[in-house]
């Protein structure tokens, strides 16, 4: 195979694959396994952040207990230090006032503490359900997976191959025209080559004149086309 042939025919199993690869991605079930992925992405972002709202209120409810059990044994000094000395009326009244404020500040504490709680509760249950969610998630993609690859086998087994022949291709073609044309093909959305059907090229379909084809035809028989500026091989197929 020339080198000229295999541009054609590159091209040629290029615009092939991509209508198989576009069959491939219109099956019901990839466009599912896109739209769970879609949602398992959120989803995961969204667990992401509970997490961290949890252990945020895992910490606060454990500072709150830490800052109660401290009053309390607050509380305790101040009895036992007021049982084991003779105080008099000021000193009672002041042990009296310092117990009032350890009690209210416990009050409190233990208010936080029931608001806390709920938090964490709510989290966690949060958390369970979104982990459950991306249990049933992975689960439903593994069984659309199966059956996309089932119901895809014929196509998949036609890319494997075009996609071995496209390798052949390539290995027949120099380094410097393939990269002319894997530009030329981004360039023109897929239709990077064309050849000559008399003295007009199949793509741009612009005739030559007399004096254009006949340079063309005594030049490099891979070139490029004077209007579309397409790559141009310049013998008939």
């Amino acid at each position: 195979m020339s080198e000229s042939e295999a541009l054609v025919r590159l091209q040629a199993t290029d615009i092939e694959l991509m209508r198989l690869h576009h069959t491939l991605d219109d099956m019901p079930q990839a466009q599912k396994l896109a739209t769970i992925a879609k949602a398992a992405r959120k989803l995961q972002s969204q667990l992401t952040a509970i997490i961290g709202q949890r252990k945020d209120a895992e910490m606060d409810v454990a500072e709150n207990q830490r800052k109660h059990e401290e009053t309390l044994a607050k509380i305790q000094t101040v009895q036992a230090e007021a049982a084991q000395r003779q105080a008099s009326f000021r000193e009672a009244r002041d042990v009296e006032a310092h117990l009032t404020a350890l009690a209210k500040q416990q009050e409190k504490l233990e208010h936080a503490y029931i608001e806390k709680a709920e938090t964490l509760d709510k989290l966690t249950r949060a958390e369970k359900n979104a982990r459950d969610l991306g249990t049933k998630l992975a689960a439903e993609a593994k069984a659309t997976q199966e059956s996309f690859e089932k119901d895809s086998a014929d196509l998949r087994a036609e890319v494997r191959k075009l996609e071995a022949e496209r390798k052949q291709c390539e290995n027949e073609i120099t380094v410097e025209v393939l990269e002319r044309y894997e530009e030329a093909s981004k360039r023109f959305g897929g239709l990077a080559v064309e050849y000559l059907v008399g003295n007009v090229p199949t793509v741009c379909r612009v005739k030559l004149p007399p004096a254009d084809f006949g340079k063309l035809k005594r030049g490099p028989e891979i070139t490029e086309c004077p209007y579309c500026h397409r790559i141009l091989v310049t013998r008939e197929f």
